[in-house]
């Protein structure tokens, strides 16, 4: 074997894996004054313990979450005032869900799960820009915060724990 190819090789399975380590959404667009259907991906535990909570925070201009109960799991929302008023099927709507909660379950780490909300992505977010949804995954005494958002002009690659996040398309 070529003493170049097995290294290489190494470095490609690591820098795929890597790509995989992160908790992501399902779908990575989505167009502004639509619903959207947010499945976020956890591949893993935390250092090989068992997820036992799932929290996502709800960005500004995201309302009218609903999100889906699993089977084993404790759900949660903590509702509260939106920075300003939004319209959803022609009502005034000035406050709901800013975060979903999972808990008291447990996903082993060798196993992947899914957790499922909808959203309504509204008409005043900003087409052709990312919008992020930070998540805190806990695991038996440790927790992974997927919560970074990288700053203007800064590769999202570069980010250690990247907050998942989709990119908004213009209205359809």
């Amino acid at each position: 074997m070529n003493k170049y190819l097995l290294p290489a090789a190494v470095l490609l399975v690591l820098g795929t894996s890597s790509a995989f380590a992160h908790i992501t959404l399902e779908t990575q667009e989505a167009p502004v004054g639509a619903n959207y259907k947010a499945v976020l991906r956890v591949p893993h535990g935390c250092d090989g313990k068992a997820t036992t909570a799932v929290r996502v925070q709800i960005p500004e201009g995201v309302i009218a979450v609903k999100p889906m109960p699993k089977a084993g799991w404790t759900l949660q929302t903590k509702k509260g005032k939106y920075d300003k008023s939004y319209q959803l099927y022609g009502q005034a709507v000035t406050d709901g869900v800013k975060e979903v909660d999972w808990s008291g379950g447990s996903l082993p780490d060798e196993f992947y799960d899914e957790f499922v909300f909808r959203v309504m992505l509204t008409e005043g977010l900003p087409v052709g820009q990312k919008l992020y949804f930070p998540v805190v995954q806990e695991c038996d005494g440790a927790a992974d915060r997927w919560i970074e958002i990288p700053a203007a002009g800064q590769d999202e690659d570069a980010l250690e724990n990247p907050a998942p996040g989709i990119k908004l398309l213009p209205k359809k």
